[in-house]
């Protein structure tokens, strides 16, 4: 009876060394693929480190277009005027990081997609609080837009690379050097399906 104690003992210490063995394994296939993706990216994007996590890949960039994903404009008329789409335009207010109110804008599309606006008198230029884009017509400065396809995407940010390396990437994060803007681009096959944008900015 202690014999067989002893084998079942052995054979599950065993059993968890081989499973911490392969998530070692994986966790230095994920850095590895992460670091040559960081030799395939675009030069102009500025990538500063990429991170690999089972169905997501984080890119860091110091580009300014991750913080301007439409461009930079001085007014939200402005914007509306050149951007050659129709977006409906709602006004509001929301509480500062000082207590004050700040005027915030959201411009919407006929499919809820959305983008929320602010001007900052510190940088004189339209910032960008958040967004939900999923209609085809809404494009980004750099080409990208709902429905392009994946493969076309990763284009945009690097020269060439494995297709095996995103064949189970879901969702690519491109995040601004300080972290205060990310671009999350949500595939469903491979398909771009939407993006969303997230900003960590206080009010001003």
């Amino acid at each position: 009876m202690k014999r067989i104690l002893t084998i079942s003992a052995l054979m599950l210490v065993a059993s968890i060394a081989f499973s911490q063995q392969n998530a070692v394994i994986g966790n230095v296939s994920s850095r590895a693929k992460a670091m040559r993706m960081m030799n395939f990216s675009r030069p102009e994007y500025q990538i500063k480190d990429i991170k690999v996590y089972t169905d997501t890949m984080t890119v860091y960039s110091l580009a300014n277009q991750v913080i301007y994903p439409f461009g930079e404009w001085d007014s939200i008329e402005y914007f509306m005027t050149n951007n050659k789409l129709h977006w409906y335009r709602e006004s509001g207010y929301r509480q500062a990081f000082d207590s004050s109110e700040v005027s915030v804008n959201r411009l919407r599309r006929l499919d809820d997609s959305y983008l929320d606006l602010f001007y900052s008198i510190w940088t004189r230029k339209i910032e960008l609080l958040g967004g939900y884009i999923a209609d085809r017509e809404v494009t980004l400065i750099n080409g990208i837009h709902p429905g392009m396809s994946k493969d076309d995407v990763f284009k945009v940010f690097f020269k060439k690379y494995p297709k095996s390396y995103t064949a189970e990437v879901t969702v690519l994060k491109v995040v601004s050097g300080a972290n205060e803007v990310a671009e999350i681009y949500t595939f469903k096959g491979t398909k771009l399906r939407h993006i969303k944008i997230e900003t960590s900015y206080k009010y001003y």
